[in-house]
């Protein structure tokens, strides 16, 4: 695919630039809790802009029903993309209409615009390839050159992620090019042994990786609530537990292969419980003990990772050279359930792995927790995109962006 730089090179002064950005930022009404994926964006946008080009970025936030909600606005996204260039950014209050067309045609050379969430318009995520293509006829009017760079939405198979690139010249952007990189070395020519910390509610969502890194990776460690699935797997009672009891085959069947094949699975031997989920608007003290993880009590909801997990967790990435986590240890978002995901990221920290942190919560969770990113190898942007990829499929997004 063709890159940002060789775009540059051919000039972009005074040409209409879209870019797919992935401005799909976590919101408390309109503040902006975690402001990551703007800033991922950002070193692309600055670079069109002071080399002349006429920015127009573009994204969805939240999952909309087709049609306009203020809930699920840019507006404030646009706002915080304004103050880290340090420029004024104009918005669009529509998509592909009057506002849209007006806005981008005011823009002089250098500045940048973004227009409204793209999931207002039903033709952005539709199944139907006429009523999307329809929509990426519609936003191609808007630009000359089209540039990808949001990588969070590459797995989707959307009209700005898709279609549109098919009826613009087409370039992928700085972040999707590091993100590639990044993500290349986890699957090709990997520095061993490899460690993988897999997290997170449901252990559904992680079984395609699951079964694809069983061929790759040399220890998997399971934490948060998927971890309940793997325990009643293998006989133990999870009490009030997140469980899927419909994966419990599937799980059996994981940990017989990994066996097989000597690779080896880490799960909690201890978690720390309370009686129910925490409150985590008001963080109240959630009353959380400790217990063995075969011996969590009927009343009782495993919430966290406990200490001498965290310690086993750590001793198990010690030795690593490469660390790939998706996916938090536990319900970080209270402060009685944060010790897990901190010691694993603490882990990360204190190795000399090149680790990766494959988006979504865990990303959030290593700022939310107060870590320095640059301690990381790499912060992904896009959780299912990353696990899709280690799955070996196709992302559109991707194939797209492909001469």
């Amino acid at each position: 695919m063709k890159t940002i730089d060789e775009l540059l090179a051919e000039g972009v002064a005074g040409k209409r630039v879209f870019v797919r950005a992935d401005l799909n930022v976590p919101l408390d009404g309109t503040t902006i809790t975690d402001d990551g994926r703007i800033r991922a964006v950002l070193p692309t946008v600055a670079k069109l802009a002071e080399a002349g080009a006429r920015v127009v970025v573009a994204s969805h936030l939240g999952r909309p029903k087709g049609a306009p909600d203020p809930a699920f606005s840019l507006a404030p996204a646009a706002a915080r993309l304004g103050e880290l260039l340090g420029a004024d950014v104009a918005f669009a209050t529509d998509t592909v209409g009057e506002s849209a067309r007006a806005t981008v045609a005011r823009l002089a050379d250098g500045q940048v615009a973004v227009i409204e969430n793209l999931r207002f318009n039903p033709g952005e995520t539709s199944k139907d390839d006429a009523e999307r293509g329809a929509f990426a006829d519609r936003l191609a009017e808007l630009a000359d050159v089209y540039v990808g760079d949001g990588f969070g939405a590459v797995h989707r198979k959307h009209a700005s992620v898709f279609d549109l690139p098919a009826r613009l010249p087409h370039y992928a952007g700085y972040l999707i090019a590091t993100e590639v990189g990044v993500l290349k070395k986890l699957t090709t020519d990997v520095q061993r042994p490899y460690a993988v910390v897999l997290g997170g509610a449901k252990v559904s969502d992680k079984l395609g990786v699951i079964d694809h890194l069983l061929e790759r990776a040399d220890r998997i460690l399971i934490g948060g609530g998927m971890a309940y699935t793997f325990l009643k797997a293998q006989g133990h009672e999870v009490g009030s537990s997140l469980l899927q009891e419909d994966q419990i085959p599937a799980v059996q069947e994981y940990l017989r292969r990994a066996e097989e094949k000597g690779v080896e699975f880490v799960l909690p031997v201890d978690v720390v419980v309370a009686p129910a989920f925490p409150d985590l608007k008001t963080k109240a003290p959630a009353h959380p003990t400790t217990v063995a993880a075969d011996a969590i009590p009927a009343a009782q909801m495993g919430l966290d990772n406990g200490p001498e997990t965290n310690k086993l967790y750590a001793s198990k990435l010690a030795d690593a050279a490469t660390v790939f986590w998706n996916g938090p240890m536990g319900v970080f978002e209270h402060p009685d359930f944060a010790d897990g995901t901190r010691a694993v990221a603490q882990a990360l920290v204190d190795s000399p792995a090149f680790s990766v942190v494959g988006g979504g919560d865990s990303a959030a969770a290593v700022r939310i927790l107060g870590f320095d990113e640059n301690a990381f190898g790499h912060i992904s942007t896009g959780g299912g995109a990353s696990l899709e990829y280690l799955e070996g499929k196709t992302l559109p997004g991707l194939a797209a962006l492909e001469d």
